[in-house]
């Protein structure tokens, strides 16, 4: 690949708006050709911020005209991503899904499948591998400060907003709304990267307010192959108290606070060109604590950028997939088992 390539982006809600057009806007390699909605107020706001980007009504539209992009960004409600996804892999066009990328593991693998016999790549957006904390806890697992970790607890937890209307607040199975799908993805991804793919899942789960439709607050408690335990808290209705990161073994742990900034950034009209996107105050540096005493650690720059920077390199055939199919689908079986366990009330094998 010679030239940027074309991106055609499906969906133009908070998703699209705030956690893609930007970045691959400011992508080298990557060109936002066009954003697919129907949506009169939406296609007004995609001429105004990219007046250099076409506006296509339809996914059907974009089907008939797949030979003139090279890459298909699905940012769409999540009960379509199964079905969008194999139709732009159909079309010949490479894929990035916003996550939940499917309802379930063999769906996944099933999107895999289809990637590998057309030759284009499908990944999976997980970005919040690439949040400041979540690098900093990597690097600090990487280079050894936090050996011997035995467990990993992880925190997304807001307080309670209004109920959502629409898709999001929708009980119906088939809208893959529940907080296991939403955030619940996100903190589960994490810990497979850190730690491999669970073999036992426990999870509670509980909706904590009146007229709520699906559950909004979830426990996950993983047991990883090497013994680690990955306790994961989600919540839509629970001020945030604990630590978003607590990593802890025998003589060595870590802890820090907060939520990486871009998200915040970017809802607020931010590039991630700006100085200082992505960047965290210092009060939100979290600790590394031993016997001896505690350091204060720097926290690496959120980098949601990373993602298609490196998407960019995989698709000129420079690099891997940033976030491979088998890990998706990882994320979709532990979610699968979240759901069992639940209704089982007693830990359950990922199978």
């Amino acid at each position: 690949m010679t030239t940027d390539a074309g991106v055609a982006l499906i969906g133009y809600g908070l998703a699209g708006s705030a956690f893609h057009a930007p970045f691959i806007a400011a992508t080298a390699g990557l060109r936002l050709a066009a954003v697919v909605t129907g949506d009169a107020g939406r296609a007004a706001e995609v001429r105004q911020r990219y007046p250099d980007t076409e506006v296509i009504g339809s996914v059907d539209e974009l089907w008939r005209r797949a030979g003139e992009y090279d890459l298909a960004v699905v940012a769409s409600p999540n009960r379509h991503h199964h079905d969008q996804a194999t139709a732009a892999l159909t079309a010949g066009l490479s894929v990035v899904v916003d996550k939940p990328a499917a309802a379930t593991g063999a769906q996944v693998r099933d999107l895999a499948a289809t990637a590998a016999r057309v030759g284009r790549v499908f990944t999976t957006f997980q970005n919040r591998r690439w949040d400041g904390d979540f690098r900093t806890v990597r690097r600090l697992l990487d280079d050894g400060d936090l050996a011997g970790v035995t467990r990993f607890e992880s925190r997304f937890e807001r307080a309670a907003a209004p109920v959502k209307s629409g898709w999001k607040g929708s009980a119906d199975p088939a809208d893959l709304a529940d907080i296991r799908y939403d955030l619940g993805s996100h903190l589960i991804d994490q810990a497979v990267v850190l730690f491999g793919r669970p073999r036992t899942v426990f999870a509670e789960v509980q909706a904590t307010r009146a007229g709520a439709p699906s559950p909004e607050d979830a426990t996950i408690l993983l047991t990883h192959a090497g013994g680690v335990r990955s306790y994961l808290r989600v919540s839509k209705a629970s001020a945030p108290v604990g630590p978003r990161f607590a990593v802890a073994g025998p003589d060595v742990g870590y802890h820090c606070w907060g939520l990486d900034p871009q998200e915040a950034a970017s809802r607020s009209g931010g590039l991630p060109t700006e100085p200082g996107f992505g960047a965290y105050p210092e009060s939100q540096w979290g600790e590394v604590v031993t016997a001896s005493g505690s350091r204060r650690v720097p926290t690496l720059d959120g980098d949601y950028l990373g993602f298609y920077a490196s998407l960019a390199a995989c698709l000129r055939g420079a690099g891997p997939n940033p976030v491979p199919p088998e890990e998706t689908a990882d994320v979709a079986d532990t979610i699968d088992a979240a759901f069992r366990s639940a209704e089982l009330g007693v830990p359950v094998d990922v199978t």
